[in-house]
């Protein structure tokens, strides 16, 4: 099959990755069929040499020369390293050695070379930043002053860009490890320790003498893997390694003409993950050149607000319609009885941690470890309503797009916002929203469609007038315009420009608006390969305004006098049927009015004979009845049918006619 994809005038290529399972598998030499726990044994006897191999590298090479050496990207002979890990690795003379006795081909000392570069590879950035932060170690580390945060980023690689967030949080790493061990560390590498090796297969460091993949020529919906697997735990000669093909199903997801590559293969609760990569054509996606355009406001209470802008020939910027909002309250809540219960939970297992200390057969090493895994599946039940909240609000967000058929959609980069200052219960909500994952899924999704995604600078978004940029006065609602708040935005200057409305509502105008004048300055970040507009240009930003609509003349229809007096006439009867039989126990149909069906003794008001005018509409502001306070009717003003519970309605019996 052949691995170049064609692609078309105004496409591209796009790489997206799909989930499978591994289900079964055949045995090529003798047609064994092993069933999905056999298999995932066999998958699991793999994995364990791979992470093996993978532990001894990264514990071996675990410091900052060697680290430094790969992040350098240039052997000792001056060559640059090839941009695929076990490359790297073997070009430095890295090499992993399996367990004595044990027998493995060149394919899988591949795969844990991949798997012990990647993650070196990422340990150089954590290196630089970590070292920055020890050089320009502040006073006190729990409030940096202006001029030690200049400081720091100058030391960081990239700092100017940096959310301080991140030096925050390696910031508070390092005081606890001062706090420890009375000093500070001396670099990253004794700071943390070695990270733990993955059971995982990563196929695509292999190539067709350990993996092959191809789609099924019948069902373009299947494919067929085939990989060798071990048929022992410890293979001791090439004879214990045999081919073994699966089956895998892929989801609608996946194009029919989109070309597969090998997938990594993950063990998870006792079955067989596949994460299958796959290149397919897409419309391509361009930086500037749009007329319509979506802003996408962040919020607590309201998720997401979005709303489109058009801009025209002459320069002037319009709203299309009003907006929409995503709301997920119930599932925001869930998220946050999870977390509470998460917390609980883990201050339950760490008293118990405490009180068993060194004590080897303790009696309470038991319930510890019940909170332990009582805990991880919380936040593992967390981790899911996350990433399912993540996907829910970024397919209403792209979906708004094609509705109006925008081309680019704008977020706000809010990466340097922090969770502080607010109170302890908004604090803990902006920590806990899921902003990075709604953007990734944003633009996962609007690759597909060729929607171009923007980030642009959240300054002043939601503090000035999207039709005028005067700085709005926000208030409680729209009837309290005296009582502070921030949902509700007025603009001060109620004789030109007079503009009022929600504060998310203007946001996402401001977004728009803002992402169209400025998107001759929008860039591609060579680092993520996401698209960004840096920063905000004065002249340009004049011109990010919104002009209103024409409004449709309506008919003034406002009261100029008293209303017109009517004549008064008797309700309608409501019923035109005659009661029901009353009761002869507890159970039955229920009566007209407040009479309960329970009872056998009916209150007094249930007796009497209500006539249409019994309960009239009152004339005068003494006269007020409640009859249907007293059990008389079923609403103050409502009539039912008089009551017959003396003389009640025979009882028709199917087949035997009309009662008349």
């Amino acid at each position: 099959m052949s691995r170049k994809l064609p692609l078309g005038d105004g496409e591209t290529t796009r790489t997206a990755c799909a989930r499978g399972r591994l289900r079964a598998g055949v045995v090529e030499q003798t047609g064994e069929v092993l069933s999905a726990a056999a298999l995932a044994q066999r998958v699991g006897w793999a994995a364990d040499l791979v992470s093996g191999m993978a532990a001894e590298l990264l514990a071996g090479h675990w410091n900052a020369a060697d680290v430094g050496v790969l992040a350098a990207g240039e052997d000792a002979g001056g060559r640059k390293l090839p941009s695929n890990a076990w490359m790297a690795l073997r070009r430095l003379g890295w090499t992993a050695v399996p367990a004595a006795g044990v027998r493995v081909n060149d394919r899988i000392v591949r795969m844990a070379q991949e798997q012990a570069g990647r993650a070196l590879r990422s340990a150089g950035w954590r290196a630089e930043l970590t070292s920055a932060v020890l050089q320009t170690w502040p006073c006190d580390p729990g409030r940096r002053t202006p001029g030690e945060w200049d400081r720091v980023r100058e030391a960081v690689p990239g700092g100017r860009s940096l959310p301080s967030g991140v030096i925050r949080s390696r910031t508070r790493q390092i005081t606890a490890f001062a706090a420890k061990h009375g000093r500070l560390p001396a670099d990253v590498f004794e700071l943390e320790a070695p990270p733990r090796a993955a059971r995982m297969l990563l196929l695509s460091a292999c190539d067709g003498q350990q993996a092959t993949i191809e789609r099924g020529e019948d069902d373009p919906q299947r494919a067929l893997l085939r990989l060798q697997l071990p048929t022992r735990s410890d293979p001791r000669s090439y004879r214990d390694w045999t081919w073994v093909a699966c089956i895998i199903t892929l989801p609608p997801t996946v194009p029919p003409g989109a070309v597969l590559h090998l997938p990594t293969l993950r063990l998870t609760g006792g079955k067989v993950r596949a994460d299958l990569a796959y290149t397919h054509a897409v419309p391509k996606a361009h930086r500037s050149g749009h007329t319509v355009a979506l802003g996408v406001d962040w919020g607590l209470n309201t998720l997401l607000s979005a709303g489109a802008a058009r801009l025209y020939d002459d320069g002037h910027i319009t709203a299309l319609g009003h907006g929409a909002q995503f709301r997920a309250a119930g599932i925001l809540a869930r998220q946050h009885r999870l977390r509470r219960l998460a917390e609980s939970l883990h201050a339950k297992a760490g008293q118990y941690r405490r009180l068993i200390g060194d004590t080897a057969s303790h009696p309470l090493t038991g319930r510890h470890d019940v909170l332990v895994e009582e805990t991880r599946r919380v936040c593992d039940r967390r981790s899911n309503l996350n990433d399912a909240l993540a996907r829910a609000a970024a397919r209403w967000a792209v979906d708004q797009a094609i509705a109006v058929r925008a081309t680019v959609i704008y977020l706000e980069d809010l990466r340097s916002m922090e969770a502080g200052g607010m109170g302890r219960t908004h604090n803990t909500r902006l920590s806990q929203t899921v902003r990075g994952q709604i953007a990734d899924r944003i633009r996962h999704f609007a690759a597909e469609a060729g929607i171009a995604v923007v980030t642009v600078p959240p300054r002043n978004t939601s503090r000035h007038c999207p039709r005028c940029l005067a700085p709005l006065r926000h208030r409680k609602a729209p009837d309290r315009p005296i009582t502070a708040g921030w949902k509700w935005a007025l603009c001060p200057d109620r004789t030109g420009c007079g503009w009022q409305g929600g504060r998310d509502h203007g946001s996402w105008q401001r977004i728009a608006a803002r992402g169209l004048t400025h998107q001759a300055r929008t860039v591609t970040d060579r680092a993520t390969g996401q698209m960004v507009i840096r920063t905000v240009v004065a002249t340009l930003e004049t011109k990010a305004v919104v002009t209103p609509t024409a409004e449709t003349r309506r008919t003034d229809r406002s009261k100029t006098g008293p209303t017109r007096r009517r004549n008064t006439r008797p309700a309608p009867r409501r019923r035109r049927a005659p009661s029901p039989t009353g009761p002869s126990g507890p159970a039955g149909k229920r009566p007209e009015g407040h009479a309960p069906t329970d009872r056998t003794r009916l209150p007094r008001a249930a007796h009497r004979h209500q006539g249409v005018t019994t309960i009239s509409t009152p004339t005068t502001s003494r006269h007020r009845p409640r009859g249907a306070a007293l059990g008389a009717g079923f609403h103050l003003h409502a009539h039912a049918t008089p009551p017959r519970w003396a003389d009640p309605t025979p009882v028709t019996t199917p087949g035997t006619g009309s009662p008349s």
